[in-house]
């Protein structure tokens, strides 16, 4: 009897002690977690239709800044990106007017054929303005992801055939409002006229047309390649938006 009596004396006393070898507080280690490094893409950072307006916006700046210096005066002579020189077939035509003495002549026809590209080149705007409403949002995430020429490409290939309508008539209207028929005329004439040569007649409206045209997209690629390489060139909110996700790439 004494024995059931010291047995439940003692259980409760040796719980007692157990209980207080248990630390108070259970420290349970948190399990580390690796997220997912993410990869920038056009989706989340902005909406599409932000990167379609960001990309409009920024065509309407370059084409503005380069058509209008290319419109003014000297824009095509004293600019040697795009300067328009004597056609390949008319080279040998220059060389020898000025070793005959005839070189003013030679340079009349040059600045005949600039002020020419700087007149037509008037007639390029309206012609951007209605391609770049017509941007869809699919070639507005193509163009911003694509090559650092990918907007002037795209111009290229909506306005070639419309640029090449308007400015032909232009550039013919303009050589003879400056008078660059007639100096062309006598150019080829006096160079027809020397013994032995073999005679020309180049169609200096078309040589004239391509080359404007030609001029105005790259001077466009040059402002392309700023806005998306130079931070100083996004000049809005909505252009450091849109091409700011080209610096995350």
């Amino acid at each position: 009897m004494k024995k059931i009596f010291y047995l439940l004396l003692i259980v409760p006393m040796i719980g007692m002690a157990q209980l207080k070898s248990i630390p108070k507080k259970i420290t349970i280690p948190k399990p580390k977690i690796t997220l997912p490094k993410v990869i920038p893409t056009t989706s989340g950072l902005t909406n599409p239709i932000d990167i379609s307006a960001g990309l409009k916006e920024a065509l309407n700046n370059g084409i503005t800044k380069e058509v209008s210096k290319l419109t003014a005066v000297d824009g095509f002579l004293k600019n040697e990106a795009v300067k328009i020189i004597m056609p390949a077939e008319l080279q040998k035509v220059e060389s020898t007017l000025r070793k005959l003495g005839m070189g003013n002549l030679a340079d009349q026809g040059i600045t005949a054929m600039n002020r020419a590209a700087e007149d037509a080149v008037k007639e390029a705007t309206p012609i951007f303005v209605s391609a770049i409403k017509n941007m869809n949002i699919t070639d507005a995430k193509s163009i911003l992801l694509g090559n650092e020429n990918a907007a002037t490409v795209y111009l290229q290939g909506t306005t070639n055939k419309d640029l090449y309508a308007k400015f032909s008539p232009v550039v013919q209207q303009s050589i003879g409002k400056v008078g660059a028929d007639v100096i062309w005329s006598t150019l080829i004439s006096k160079y027809n006229n020397i013994p032995f040569v073999t005679k020309v007649n180049p169609d200096i409206t078309d040589y004239v047309t391509n080359k404007s045209m030609e001029g105005v997209f790259k001077m466009i690629a040059v402002e392309e390649k700023n806005i998306r390489t130079d931070l100083k060139s996004r000049t809005s909110p909505l252009l450091q938006s849109v091409f700011g996700l080209l610096d995350r790439k």
